[in-house]
């Protein structure tokens, strides 16, 4: 999902970090969000994100952080007045699962301010891509309804993905730009990048006007009014028959808040204090949200991916570069995922601890 509160720079899409040599202390997320509720087998999470609604400050996060000594404190996003006056966006963002193959998401955003606040909202959906350095064949997904996209895969198979009060649907490749990344030559299409530009700049030839792809958004242009919120629903399912997507949509998240609810009573059973309930409770959600898909071939990742352009020569001597037996597929409990691919193992055996309490069969795999 992407963000954009009409003044930033960039979209927002991913969370924004220091490096080691950035940060006073290492390298550190420069956000506020928040794993709040989670399941096991992920039939229900929840989580908060808080988004400014003036520029994010970026480089003075950059500057502030990266003037300091290991005795001062860090400069952290509270610190530099971008929430003062309560103005920001609470983004709630919450999954529950109908089906092994019929997933909901709903997405609740409260403008926490006393004036009227624009958001551009862009729920995403996309392929790994997988065929610009193998033989496999490119999956594809294209425009079927005023809210409907279908996804099709060559091995997962077919799915539609339902939006709930869509309006604009926006289609390009999961491609790298090269031109801009790397300043290599390219032939023309539409990148990975396209959304940014589109909203940012304007750039309507970088989005795909035959509306297909191997990635897509839904474009949400909302004005929330003061300490008012908006609340936008998806759902992918399996298969391409036509349903009422969105008829069951609260009473299987209400069903799915009941079982977490249920899960959590049993295992707190004899635990007396509820704030301790509601803290380890938090606490282990954030740990089933840190478990990932990890895919690591440390000699591909060393070697660079047949027919892409050769990784920097850094690599070579970076973390795990010795680890050339390692190629790992798996779901794994990840210290912090936005520092992939370094993989952590002191913290998975501590994770392992944790995981014990709510699936111990996951801790032992």
């Amino acid at each position: 999902m992407a963000l954009w509160n009409g003044n930033d720079p960039i979209l927002k899409e991913r969370l924004f970090g220091l490096t080691n040599s950035e940060g006073n202390h290492g390298e550190d997320v420069k956000e506020l969000y928040y794993y709040l509720d989670a399941t096991p087998t992920n039939s229900y999470v929840r989580m908060l994100y808080k988004y400014p609604q003036v520029t994010y400050p970026y480089q003075l996060l950059i500057d502030e952080n990266r003037r300091r000594g290991l005795a001062d404190s860090e400069f952290e996003l509270m610190d530099t007045g971008v929430f003062d006056e309560d103005r920001y966006f609470d983004v709630f963002i919450e999954y529950a699962k109908a089906e092994v193959e019929d997933l909901l998401m709903r997405i609740t955003v409260h403008n926490r301010g006393d004036r009227i606040a624009p958001l551009w909202l862009l729920p995403q959906v996309w392929f790994r891509n997988t065929w610009s350095w193998t033989e496999d064949q490119k999956p594809s997904l294209t425009f079927e309804h005023p809210r409907r996209l279908a996804a099709i895969h060559p091995h997962l198979g077919q799915y539609r993905i339902e939006f709930e009060r869509a309006t604009e649907f926006l289609f390009c490749d999961n491609e790298t730009n090269f031109q801009k990344l790397y300043g290599m030559t390219c032939p023309k299409g539409f990148f990975k990048d396209a959304f940014h530009e589109y909203v940012i700049h304007g750039a309507m030839a970088a989005v795909n006007p035959q509306q297909c792809g191997t990635k897509a958004a839904a474009l949400y242009k909302l004005d929330i009014s003061p300490i008012g919120k908006e609340t936008v629903k998806l759902r992918l399912r399996a298969g391409k028959g036509l349903k009422d997507d969105f008829g069951d949509f609260d009473q299987v998240f209400s069903d799915r808040i009941r079982e977490a609810d249920e899960f959590y009573a049993e295992l707190h059973g004899g635990l007396e204090d509820e704030e301790a309930r509601r803290v380890q409770r938090q606490a282990l959600a954030g740990m089933l949200w840190n478990k990932q898909s990890y895919h690591y071939d440390v000699s591909q990742w060393l070697e660079g991916d047949p027919g892409q352009p050769p990784p920097p020569a850094p690599r070579e001597s970076g973390r795990n570069q010795e680890w050339t037996h390692v190629n790992i597929g798996d779901v794994l409990s990840m210290p912090d995922k936005w520092e992939y691919p370094w993989f952590a193992a002191w913290d998975l055996g501590f994770h392992s601890m944790s995981h014990a309490l709510i699936d111990p069969d996951f801790a032992k795999h």
